[in-house]
């Protein structure tokens, strides 16, 4: 085996998630040497132990890109340039965008090749045959839906499942999703999300509020599995009932379909629809407000869950996904059904006439949970036992 270790991610894109950042900043940290392949968007600030081998989507920036590994291949790696020539010929991928993608990776030839993102696997199913273990992360609609909706890629998942080195799982039930599909449950490895609770706590404490209005926020993409209109729909019961509340949707402006749906159900005074904001004024706003909803129909374990659990804010989340791995009705936080508006506002109201010592010892029990299961030292241990258990190390 190589020594040092060489550990290779593939992200698609540079920067990438905040799974991804501070997975390599933490093995980076570790003394781990660290390989990020993909498109270079810009360059991020990394230790010496991470080479980025990253490229700028011009097609005269590829050009060069590929001719450097290519005389770096046709000099010192011949035979193995010959083979991969031959296989690229057989898939009909001989053009520039796939040898840009492959030629460094051939060159470096890693330990583990981390691929990110479940709909690309079979474009990296060839470095096994050149001694490279693919490790590949299992993420909520990767799994959980765009099979279902697209059958060819569910042949493929197929096809390649079965042959992978090793899962990265965001939580148990996102795991089961993947058996489905041939993945070997004994390479199924659950690695929840790890958070930096030093920069949460550095934020605004939470402090009582004289506001007489229950304040709820949600924070997420405009999309349906955020399950958005169920929330609305709960809104629009809690008005009813004569329940006094303010409700803000972070990254759900301009969204027409919401624009309408608050105005149809006549709630323009209580919901407020605002832009996508920094990862700081996010949390902020998360302090001041009384709940967090997470009104998903699908998830892996979100985690603005967890970062609302660690900053002190209760959350109310739909039992979508791996969520019930983190919430435990009552205890950690609350659960309901997915798609049912009416249990959204009956829990609503029972959680805001909660007894304020309730709510602390909810609170306390809630982050307790994060810092024993979710921090990134824990995350980025977790995923080195994983490359070492394909490694048989």
């Amino acid at each position: 085996m190589k020594t040092p270790l060489k550990i290779a991610i593939y992200s698609g894109e540079i920067p990438s998630t905040t799974f991804i950042e501070r997975l390599i900043t933490g093995l980076s940290q570790s003394g781990k040497q660290v390989l990020l392949f993909g498109v270079k968007h810009k360059l991020p600030a990394y230790s010496n132990q991470v080479t980025v081998l990253g490229y700028k989507p011009d097609r005269l920036s590829k050009f060069f890109y590929v001719f450097k590994f290519t005389v770096l291949l046709t000099l010192f790696k011949r035979h193995d340039k010959k083979r991969l020539d031959t296989y690229l010929k057989q898939q009909h991928k001989t053009d520039l965008y796939t040898k840009v993608k492959y030629y460094p990776v051939l060159w470096h030839q890693p330990d583990v090749f981390h691929v990110q993102w479940a709909k690309g696997l079979d474009d990296w199913m060839w470095v096994q045959d050149f001694g490279m273990k693919l490790v590949l992360s299992l993420r909520g609609a990767h799994i959980n839906y765009s099979p279902i909706a697209d059958e060819t890629l569910a042949v493929m998942y197929s096809n390649c499942f079965p042959k992978v080195d090793g899962f990265h799982a965001v939580s148990k039930a996102i795991g089961l999703e993947a058996e489905k599909y041939g993945a070997n449950a004994n390479r199924i490895h659950v690695v929840y999300s790890g958070l930096d609770l030093n920069v949460l706590k550095a934020n605004v404490p939470k402090v009582s509020s004289t506001e007489t209005r229950f304040k709820m926020i949600s924070v997420g993409r405009p999309h349906w599995k955020k399950g958005y209109s169920y929330m609305l729909d709960a809104c629009k019961q809690l008005k009813d009932s004569g329940f006094h509340f303010n409700y803000i949707i972070v990254g759900g402006s301009d969204t027409i379909e919401y624009q309408y749906h608050i105005h149809d159900l006549g709630l323009t005074d209580n919901v407020q629809l605002i832009s996508k904001k920094r990862f700081q004024d996010v949390q902020h706003l998360i302090q001041e407000s009384d709940l967090l909803v997470l009104p998903s129909v699908e998830e892996g374990i979100a985690n603005v869950v967890l970062e609302a659990m660690a900053s002190g804010t209760l959350v109310l989340s739909t039992d979508c996904g791996g969520m019930q791995e983190v919430i435990r009705d009552g205890e950690t936080g609350f659960l309901v059904p997915i798609r049912d508006s009416k249990s959204l506002a009956h829990k609503i109201s029972a959680i805001a006439n909660l007894q304020p010592a309730e709510k602390k010892h909810i609170r306390e029990i809630a982050l307790q949970t994060i810092t024993k299961s979710h921090t990134i030292q824990q995350m980025v241990e977790s995923m080195f036992k994983l490359y070492q258990r394909v490694l048989n190390v």
